[in-house]
């Protein structure tokens, strides 16, 4: 699967009837440019207001995940977003003339299928992903439902449900990867209980309701008095009970299709978090109160994983360059090579390692009782990396040689001791000019930044005698 972003390669438009509003509805999804991600615009109101699909807009999950923002509503928004992450995207923009976007069958089949027909389109950025390096969970200790993260490569989600029914009794519901969401969760239609569905019509709710687009099972018995609601709201001259307890003449596309689209709410429901996720979801009872609280959650990680910008890496993987290839590029020499390996390098960014151990030569006098490494020392390793960077690049590095003009911004946040890894990450702030190298730097030890600063060098050719 690409690590680029996705779009629409173009737009493509649906209509249909709101579930809860009952109103027709004409939607069009719209490709977006880069680092857009998923955003509403309600084409009926004045200046066609937006609403991003952003988890800190959520004001009501009953019956569906309603999203508000400065008085704006967006309606049952997670069966058409389900479909945006399910079909790969990342990018879309979905103008509606109402608050609720199509019910159409109860499930995100069609959002998918209409997509599928304008198709997908790489973009020119890359993805960034929440990616998950420890055990998070979120539980409702009022309903027993309770959602799960842990580490994986991939967007996994299990889904349990029980309702303490025997009409429906216990199912779940596993999605591997992704990709599999067309064919194994889009088609799964939202369902209800009987004795909910007499509630919501009784309070005036589900006008956009039929029995084509909602399983209804049966858990109550089915009373004259309820039968006649039920026909009235239907507009069918007969309703029943089919022998499998649904409602009707409608047929199940899975035996467990309650738990796969409680799979598909989760999807659609932490779509809210706003980034693409690397985790395996366990959900036991999920619900959309339960699904976008844990979204506020992932959402929260996902800032505070952006804002130490740790580099995600793997330790054991073949490093780009060995302390001999190091070497080869860099004139600097032991005591005063600070770098051990690089374990990425693109055009414009670079990270490198240093393993600090106590037989390092400045430990001898620097606070021998309390061992730190020198931050100018920790300054000059980040600028070994970012030389790595700049010499890499030129076919005859030995003939070259980068000297700083500028350091600026320096902060250090925690001590660096012996025994600790010191991960250096540095990025182009600018294309490099005339020799002038603009960069910003980081030095990490685990997830935790120890030094930052903005360097500023120069590579100049050395002279030969």
């Amino acid at each position: 699967m690409s690590d680029m972003q996705k779009t629409l390669r173009e737009e493509v438009t649906l209509s249909g009837i709101g579930l809860h509003t009952g109103k027709e509805v004409k939607l069009t999804i719209k490709p977006a440019k880069e680092n857009t991600g998923f955003v509403f615009v309600r084409t009926d109101l004045e200046g066609h207001p937006q609403v991003e699909a952003d988890v800190n807009y959520v004001v009501a999950t009953e019956r569906g995940t309603t999203l508000e923002k400065l008085g704006v509503k967006i309606t049952t928004c997670e069966h058409l977003l389900a479909a945006l992450v399910g079909c790969d995207i990342d990018n879309a923009v979905m103008e509606m003339d109402a608050s609720e976007p199509p019910i159409l069958d109860g499930s995100s089949k069609y959002f998918v299928e209409a997509i599928e027909s304008v198709g997908v389109i790489e973009q020119s950025v890359a993805r960034e992903y929440l990616v998950v390096k420890e055990v998070l969970t979120y539980s409702d200790p009022a309903t027993g439902s309770e959602i799960t993260i842990i580490p994986s490569d991939t967007y996994e989600v299990t889904t349990m449900v029980d309702f303490g029914t025997k009409v429906l009794g216990t199912q779940n519901a596993t999605l591997k990867n992704i990709s599999e969401f067309k064919d194994e969760i889009s088609s799964a239609r939202t369902f209800s209980f009987l004795h909910e569905l007499e509630m919501l019509l009784d309070h005036g709710l589900i006008k956009g309701g039929d029995i084509s687009n909602a399983i209804v099972y049966v858990d109550k018995d089915l009373t004259p008095e309820t039968t006649e609601k039920l026909k009235k709201a239907f507009g069918k001259d007969n309703v029943a009970i089919r022998p499998n307890g649904i409602l009707d003449n409608l047929n199940l596309n899975y035996p467990n299709e309650a738990a796969r689209h409680k799979l598909l709410d989760v999807i659609g429901d932490l779509a809210l978090a706003g980034v693409k996720i690397k985790g395996k979801v366990i959900a036991n009872k999920p619900g959309h109160y339960v699904n976008t609280q844990f979204a506020k959650k992932l959402n929260r990680q996902w800032k505070l994983q952006k804002k130490k910008n740790v580099p995600d890496f793997d330790l054991t993987k073949e490093p780009v360059f060995d302390i001999n290839g190091i070497m080869k590029l860099m004139p600097h020499r032991p005591p005063f090579l600070l770098i051990d390996k690089v374990l990425e390098l693109s055009d414009s960014h670079v990270v490198g390692l240093k393993n600090v151990t106590m037989n390092e030569p400045f430990f001898v006098g620097h606070f021998p009782k309390e061992p730190v490494m020198p931050g100018v020392l920790q300054v000059e390793a980040l600028a070994q990396t970012g030389g790595i960077l700049v010499l890499a690049s030129v076919p005859d590095p030995e003939n070259y040689s980068t000297y700083f003009i500028k350091i600026d911004k320096v902060k250090f946040k925690r001590k660096v001791i012996p025994g600790d890894t010191l991960i250096f990450k540095i990025e182009l702030i600018e294309p490099i000019r005339r020799g002038i190298v603009h960069m910003q730097g980081y030095g990490y030890v685990g997830d935790t930044v120890a030094v930052e600063a903005e360097l500023m060098a120069q590579v100049a050719k050395n002279k030969v005698d």
